[in-house]
C-alpha cells in the first residue's frame, strides 16, 4: 500500500500542466461566398494565417453549418459555444451575417504512463463559456473603438478595405490575449471608480468645465486617477471600452518612476511659469521640437445613431489622467497642444496633488490595514462600477489573485446560474477546502463574497456577509 502510494507521488510530481491557448480566429461573412467555388471568398480573417486554405474553407463551413443546424432550435439565439474533447468553439454576430469565431484549446494535463509514455488529459470542463464569449466579444468592442463598424469599413471601401483594417488591428490585437489569465472580471467588463469626497470631486467639475471652455474643440472629456475613473462624459458602453484601452494597453506602456514621493502635495502657491508635471501620453512627444508630430489615434463612439470620429488626447500629470476628445474633421496643431499644456498642467498638477492629499487623509481616517476575513468582488449593471479585493493585479497577460483559481471558477459558475433567471437570488456554496463562498444578485448588483472560515456553519456564513455589507456597501441597497 505505502508503495502504491510512493508511486503515486511519484507520477503527481511528473504531471505537466497546460493552460488554454488560441488556436484560431476568424471572422466571416456567409453572404460573400454563396456559390460553389467561391467559398474562399466568405473568409475576411483568419489567423494563424499559415493554416492551408482548404482547411480554412473547411473549418469556417463547419462552424456556418453549426450555426445554421442550431438555428432550427433556437432561430432567435443561434449557437454561442461548441464543446468538444480538445477545444471549445465560441461564435458571435456583432453586426448582421458577420460572424467571430474564437477556438480555445482546453487546458491539458500530461503524465507519464507506466511505460513511460506521456499520456494526455484534456480538462473539458474547466473552461466557462461566459468568460470566453465575453473575451470574444471585447475583441469587436475594441476593433470598433478604433476602426468604427464593418459595415462602415465596406461602405467606405468594400471588401478590400475592411480585410485590410481586420488584418492590421487583429494582427497586434490576438497576441495580447492571454486566456490563461481571463475570469470573471471579463464577463462584467466593468470600470472602477475612485472614491472621492464631494469638495474634490467639484474641483474636478469645475477644472473640466474651464478647460471644455477655454478649448473649445473638445467635444467630450474624461478624468482618471490611479487608474480609476472620476468623470466620464462619453456614453457608458463607450467609456466602459475606453477604459479598458486606457488601463490595460495605454497607461502600462508609459508606466515610468513618479515623483519622489508619488505626488508629493505641491501648493497652489505657484508663479505663472512654474514647471509643471503634465505631459502627452498620445501625440507630440517634445512640444520644443517644431518637427513635432501632432499624431493622435482616431476613435469611434456612439456608433449606434451619431457615429462620431473623435481624436483621443491623453494627457497626465503624476498620477492623474484627461482624456481630451475632439472631431476628427479638425486635425491639431502643434500650437493647439502647446496651448493646451500651458491651460492643462499648471491646473492638473496642483489637482493631482490635492486628490493624493485627500485620499490620504482618508486612508488614515479609515484606520488599519489588517487583512480581512473575507475577499469580496462588487459590479453593478446600472454604472458598471466594479470592485474587486480578490485581485492584486489584473491586466491582459497577468491576473493576480489572492484566492485558488478552482474558487475563481465556482464564483464564474455562480454567475451563470445568476443569468438564467431574472429574480434577486442569493447562493452559497461549501468549497472542499474550507473556504465558503457566497453569491449575492440583488437589483442589478452582484456581490461575490470567499470566507476562510473553517467551522462556520451556514447561520454565521450569512451573519458575516450582512457585516460586510453593512461595512463595506452601507449606501448600497441589497435584499436580505
Amino acid at each position: 500500500m505505502a508503495a502504491a502510494a510512493a508511486g503515486a507521488g511519484a507520477g503527481a510530481a511528473q504531471e505537466k500542466q497546460f493552460p488554454p491557448a488560441l488556436l484560431s480566429f476568424f471572422i466571416y461573412n456567409p453572404r460573400f461566398g454563396p456559390r460553389e467555388g467561391e467559398e474562399e471568398n466568405k473568409i475576411l480573417f483568419y489567423y494563424p494565417n499559415e493554416v492551408e486554405k482548404n482547411e480554412k474553407i473547411r473549418n469556417v463551413g463547419l462552424c456556418e453549418a453549426i450555426v445554421q443546424f442550431t438555428r432550427t432550435f433556437s432561430p432567435s439565439k443561434p449557437a454561442k459555444s461548441l464543446h468538444t474533447q480538445k477545444n471549445r468553439q465560441f461564435f458571435n454576430e456583432p453586426e448582421e451575417n458577420f460572424w467571430m469565431v474564437m477556438v480555445v484549446r482546453n487546458p491539458i494535463i500530461e503524465k507519464q504512463s507506466k511505460d513511460g509514455k506521456p499520456v494526455v488529459e484534456y480538462q473539458e470542463e474547466e473552461l466557462l463559456d461566459k468568460v470566453y464569449s465575453s473575451v470574444l466579444q471585447q475583441c469587436y468592442s475594441m476593433y470598433k473603438l478604433f476602426n468604427g463598424t464593418f459595415l462602415r469599413a465596406m461602405e467606405d471601401g468594400g471588401v478590400k478595405l475592411l480585410k485590410e483594417r481586420l488584418e492590421k488591428f487583429f494582427h497586434r490585437y490576438l497576441q495580447t490575449l492571454h486566456l490563461q489569465s481571463c475570469d470573471l472580471l471579463d464577463i462584467f467588463g466593468g470600470i472602477s471608480f475612485f472614491p472621492l469626497d464631494k469638495m474634490t470631486y467639484l474641483k474636478i467639475q469645475s477644472f473640466i468645465n474651464r478647460v471644455e471652455e477655454s478649448l473649445s474643440i473638445v467635444k467630450y472629456t474624461a478624468f482618471l486617477y490611479n487608474d480609476q475613473l472620476i468623470w466620464s462624459g462619453l456614453e457608458q458602453d463607450d467609456m466602459r471600452i475606453l477604459y479598458k484601452y486606457l488601463t490595460t494597453s495605454l497607461f502600462p506602456r508609459h508606466i515610468e518612476p513618479e515623483l519622489a514621493g508619488r505626488d508629493s502635495p505641491i501648493r497652489a502657491e505657484m508663479p505663472g511659469n512654474l514647471q509643471h508635471y503634465g505631459r502627452f501620453l498620445t501625440g507630440p512627444l517634445n512640444l520644443n521640437d517644431p518637427e513635432a508630430k501632432c499624431r493622435f489615434p482616431k476613435i469611434f463612439v456612439n456608433t449606434d445613431d451619431t457615429y462620431e470620429a473623435l481624436h483621443l488626447i491623453v494627457y497626465k500629470a503624476m498620477s492623474a489622467a484627461v482624456c481630451f476628445m475632439i472631431d476628427a474633421s479638425i486635425q491639431p496643431t502643434l500650437d493647439f497642444c502647446r496651448r493646451l499644456d500651458s491651460v492643462v498642467g499648471p491646473q492638473l498638477t496642483v489637482l493631482a496633488s490635492d486628490i493624493c492629499e485627500q485620499f490620504n487623509i482618508n486612508k488614515r481616517v479609515s484606520g488599519s490595514e489588517k487583512e480581512p476575513q473575507f475577499k469580496f468582488i462588487y459590479f453593478n449593471h446600472m454604472n458598471l462600477a466594479e470592485k474587486s479585493t480578490i485581485h492584486m493585479r489584473k491586466t491582459p497577460s497577468v491576473s493576480l489573485t489572492s484566492v485558488h483559481p478552482d474558487l475563481m471558477k465556482i464564483l464564474g459558475d455562480i454567475n451563470s446560474d445568476f443569468t438564467r433567471v431574472d429574480e434577486d437570488e442569493e447562493i452559497i456554496v461549501k468549497a472542499m477546502s474550507d473556504y465558503w463562498v457566497v453569491g449575492k444578485k440583488s437589483d442589478q448588483r452582484e456581490l461575490y463574497v470567499i470566507l476562510n472560515q473553517k467551522n462556520a456553519n451556514l447561520i454565521e456564513v450569512n451573519e458575516e456577509v450582512k457585516k460586510l455589507c453593512a461595512t463595506q456597501f452601507n449606501n448600497i441597497f441589497f435584499l436580505d
